[in-house]
């Protein structure tokens, strides 16, 4: 992080060098087994996105700190061997092999530009100086050249040198594409010649003597006769020394760098490469001591990259990296000397003890010196726990404990399994063993065993009772009475430690935090709440509201709110040696932090100002459709919807050395967001649609990206999936499916005409039928009342009952062949019918026939259809009075849209409807007949509805039929 090594940074390289050769606690070296397959590593280059190139003796690898892509022979170069390249701003890489063969990158392609002819062998000897400008490079030979070559967007073109050296010896020391001046220097002599190619102008100015090592801007860095002078181009002097430095005879400089910061680094042949931290520009006559780094190894190259991490080309080791963070920390080391793994760390008044990983261990003072405590030459036994209390440094070993007193530096050993050192009193403390629990004086140096049983913590609460520790449970112990009582069960508890007078804090080794009382559990914070491990070691109390938790993966700040907690983790990507952490110690708002790598100390508030965010954003470097792979993502990208998409990425976030995730969601197919690990997120049979594919990456520790890289695609539909095509089915399905249903529509018509046909032909013989007996039926009636009236010897009346039953013959016969019949006729039927009834009884009955002024008398009705219900009336109605005249009222009347006719009588009535159907009256069950008939035939509907005037206290009969009229 960029704020947290402002203050004192210290870290302690491990004793055993061999097994650490980065001589720097976290640099991480690159190989064969990450993917660097080469020997040689030459120059490194950065480009705009961040990609590290590194040039070797097996082809250009591109690397973005997880994978190394490989472009060699397979892919298309013809020289393998490659010193260097250049990145332009275009995305195109210039490659720079050994012996000619120069070749460009562009979208993933190797192209060979085949100039070997042009350039002449020109640069045979060594590899020519680069200058670039823009998308424009400038390249040239180191001594007298003779020609400026010009590579722009995969052309070359040469500019001549029309310069005549003479015998001279001219070392190239650039060229200046605006001014078109090239700088020449006569290492011999010293003197610079600058010569202008356009107009052949010279100018000579007094340099430095010697070879020149390296170049930037107005800063030349010479080398004579073990000497490093700095040199700076002036408008008004020309050139001028500005810093010297004299090196050592044995440090035999071969090549060097001037970083982004100007910054310099010397690169020496017998190993190793000088630092020197300070800027060239700062106003000093000298340069400050240097510091040597990776002294073991030769290395060629170094870059300090846009992040200021740097790196280190070596032969035959690989590529070295180092961050930001923990580069800081080695330079600004106030204590230069080496530590091991540390396994332990205590305190006491401002001394700190380490415990190593074997039988040894430091003391750092105050001020800041280092004495290293070696307890057993060749012993590998390792520190559990260390103590520490005025000139006596306890160091806990697996077998043994080693009582050292640094005053006389003698020691005594006390030979147990220690498990834990915990302070008791203020002379004494507590040794956790696998045999029990120990109680060391101090001053008596007498042993005594409180508990015997295996003990791995322990912590005194108050005088009588402690806290006890096994391997599964907690206990609380009483010291007089020897009572033992289960308290927190299923709990390994590592560490306790005292937050404030009645809460305590316990560190576990599967459950990671438990806050408790003497009561019982308070609170639990594990990995679920944020903490970086569930496992935890030890704790180390800041304030009655902080702690911090050390684990194998980092360190956790944990500070207690109310009812929640704010936790702060740390890591290597933070300035940490390792992730590996034994436990750590405060000392005002310092922060002593114990690692498998060395110790770190940090300002706490410093710390705590690390960024939320890692500020890159992901590469899309290429998307894949189906075998076409596109590398120009500003172009509208399409597929169909049968095309695998492949989206290839990168997370330019080198400090989390390959720790690298992306967090990713395609809009329009599905908005939750997907973590993978995979470089390649892979979508396949999209359906057609615009999707913007929206992606994160996640480094180390899970910190994000600070912006999503996004990239919007179209899936084009098959011609099978498209509007107009899924239109053109729809049309024929929905034409198909109307022809069928019209088809079976009209055959069921058909059939139903057919069956309507059939049953009306039916309906109307049924109708003659039913016509046919009621004709006989009513001539039948009539002779029945003429022999009456003859038996009688009525003669007159039955002369007049012959002559009107002569009319009704006619009528009858002639509406029976009819279907309808007006109303008007039907009126007059029912009148000669009446009025030949009211003959043959000798007026016995009245009748009324009563037409509404609503009725058209046109309209028509089934015929013959009320004639039944009257006689019925005749007949059983009113036939049997004695006491009374009988009486018929016939009435038309229209109520909405029925016709209502009701024919009622004066007579004794009937009880209900059913009396009526077992009436054995021919014809009402003729009638009865005929309306259902109308019904079928006619789609119509006639109701008849009897009611017995006896229940609305009134006698007789009513019959009520409504029916539909017909215009005439």
């Amino acid at each position: 992080m960029k704020n947290l090594f402002t203050f004192l940074t210290l870290s302690l390289s491990l004793f055993f060098s061999s097994l650490f050769p980065s001589q720097i606690p976290g640099m991480v070296n690159y190989s064969d087994e990450e993917g660097l397959n080469c020997s040689y590593t030459y120059h490194l280059r950065q480009d705009k996105n961040g990609f590290i190139w590194i040039g070797s003796d097996n082809g250009l690898f591109r690397f973005d700190g997880k994978e190394f892509k490989q472009y060699g022979k397979k892919e298309g170069l013809k020289n393998i061997d490659i010193i260097s390249c250049e990145p332009l701003p275009n995305g195109e890489v210039f490659i720079l092999p050994f012996l000619n063969d120069f070749a460009y990158l562009k979208n993933g392609r190797v192209i060979n530009l085949n100039i070997n002819d042009y350039v002449k062998n020109q640069f045979s000897s060594s590899i020519p100086k680069v200058t670039r400008d823009g998308n424009r490079l400038y390249f040239y030979g180191n001594f007298n050249p003779q020609n400026i070559f010009i590579y722009e967007n995969g052309k070359v073109k040469k500019m001549p040198v029309p310069l005549d050296y003479g015998k001279r010896s001219f070392a190239t020391l650039r060229f200046e594409p605006h001014t078109y001046n090239l700088y020449l220097h006569d290492p011999h002599q010293g003197d610079i010649l600058v010569y202008n190619i356009t107009t052949g102008k010279k100018q000579h100015w007094k340099g430095g003597i010697g070879s020149m090592i390296c170049e930037k801007g107005d800063l030349f860095v010479f080398l004579h006769k073990n000497t490093i002078e700095v040199y700076q181009l002036s408008a008004y002097s020309g050139i001028k020394k500005i810093l010297s430095y004299d090196c050592s005879t044995q440090e035999n400089v071969f090549y060097g760098l001037i970083d982004k910061n100007n910054k310099l680094w010397l690169n020496i042949s017998n190993g190793g490469v000088l630092y020197f931290n300070q800027s060239l520009t700062e106003k000093k006559k000298t340069l400050d001591t240097p510091v040597k780094i990776l002294e073991r190894y030769v290395i060629n190259n170094v870059l300090v990259d846009k992040d200021d991490n740097v790196w280190f080309n070596s032969r035959n080791n690989g590529v070295f990296f180092i961050s930001k963070s923990l580069f800081a920390n080695h330079i600004n080391l106030p204590v230069k000397s080496n530590s091991e793994y540390i396994k332990a760390i205590a305190k006491d008044n401002g001394n700190i003890l380490l415990g190593y990983n074997q039988s040894a261990g430091a003391l750092i003072s105050k001020n800041n010196k280092i004495q290293n405590i070696t307890l057993d030459k060749g012993d590998k036994d390792e520190n559990i726990a260390v103590y520490l209390k005025g000139n006596i440094s306890i160091f806990g070993l697996s077998g043994k404990v080693i009582v050292h007193d640094m005053s006389n530096n003698t020691s005594k050993k006390i030979y147990c399994s220690l498990k834990n050192i915990v302070s008791y009193t203020p002379d004494s403390l507590f040794f956790c063993t696998s045999g029990g629990l120990l109680i060391y004086n101090l001053k008596s140096k007498k042993i005594t065993t409180l508990f015997q049983e295996r003990v791995y913590t322990v912590f005194p609460y108050d005088r009588k009772n402690l806290f006890i520790g096994s391997f599964s449970d907690l206990y609380k112990y009483n010291v007089r009475t020897g009572k033992k009582t289960l308290f927190l069960k299923g709990y390994y508890f590592t560490d306790i430690k005292k937050l404030d007078s009645h809460t305590y804090l316990g560190s576990t080794n599967l459950y990671g935090i438990i806050i408790f009382n003497t009561k019982g559990i308070l609170r639990k914070i594990g990995r679920n709440n944020g903490l970086i491990n569930d496992q935890v070691k030890k704790i180390e109390v800041e304030n009655k509201n902080t702690f911090w938790a050390s684990t194998n993966s980092g360190i956790s700040r944990i500070e207690l709110t109310a009812k929640n907690q704010r936790i702060n983790n740390f890591t290597q990507t933070d300035g940490l040696p390792s992730d590996a952490v034994a436990g750590c110690v405060i000392k005002n708002d310092t922060i002593f932090i114990g690692t498998s790598k060395g110790l770190g100390i940090f300002s706490i508030k410093k710390l705590l100002t690390q960024e939320k965010f890692i500020h890159k954003k992901v590469v899309i470097n290429s998307v894949s459709i189906e075998n076409n792979e596109h590398y120009d993502l500003q172009k509208s990208l399409t597929a169909y919807a049968h095309n695998t998409v492949i989206f290839n990425l990168s997370f330019l976030d080198y400090t989390s050395l390959g720790k690298i995730s992306y967090k990713y969601k395609l809009e329009g197919l599905n908005n939750s967001w997907q973590i993978n690990n995979s470089s390649k997120i892979i979508f396949s049979s999209i359906p057609p649609g615009k999707y913007t594919f929206r992606v994160y990456g996640l480094g180390y520790n899970g910190k994000q990206s600070y912006a999503s890289s996004d990239i919007t695609f179209d899936i084009k539909p098959l011609f099978w999936q498209t509007w107009w095509f899924r239109l053109i089915l729809v049309i024929i399905f929905i034409g198909t499916l109307l022809i069928i249903i019209f088809s079976y529509l009209h055959k069921k018509r058909n059939k139903k005409l057919e069956k309507m046909e059939y049953e009306k032909k039916i309906a109307e013989l049924e109708l003659q039928a039913i016509k046919a007996q009621i004709n006989p039926h009513f001539i039948y009636n009539c002779l029945n009342s003429i022999q009456f009236l003859l038996y009688k010897k009525e003669y007159r009346e039955t002369e007049n009952y012959l002559d009107i039953f002569a009319k009704m013959i006619r009528k009858t016969l002639y509406y029976s062949e009819k279907t309808f019949m007006s109303i008007k006729d039907e009126v007059e039927y029912l009148t000669l019918y009446l009025d030949m009834e009211k003959l043959r009884v000798k007026d016995l009955f009245e009748y009324k026939i009563i037409i509404s002024g609503q009725i058209d008398q046109n309209w028509t009705i089934p015929s013959l259809l009320i004639q039944p219900f009257v006689e019925n009336a005749i007949k059983h109605g009113i036939s049997g009075l004695k006491d009374r005249k009988g009486e018929i009222i016939i009435s038309f009347d229209y109520t909405n849209v029925s016709l209502c006719i009701t024919i009622e009588d004066n007579g004794p009535g009937i009880s209900n409807q059913e009396s009526l159907k077992k009436d054995n009256s021919f014809g009402v069950k003729l009638s009865h007949k005929r309306i259902e008939t109308f019904k079928q035939l006619f789609d119509t509907n006639i109701f008849l509805e009897i009611n017995t005037l006896t229940e609305n206290n009134r006698q007789g009969t009513q019959i009520k039929l409504y029916i539909r009229p017909y215009e005439k």
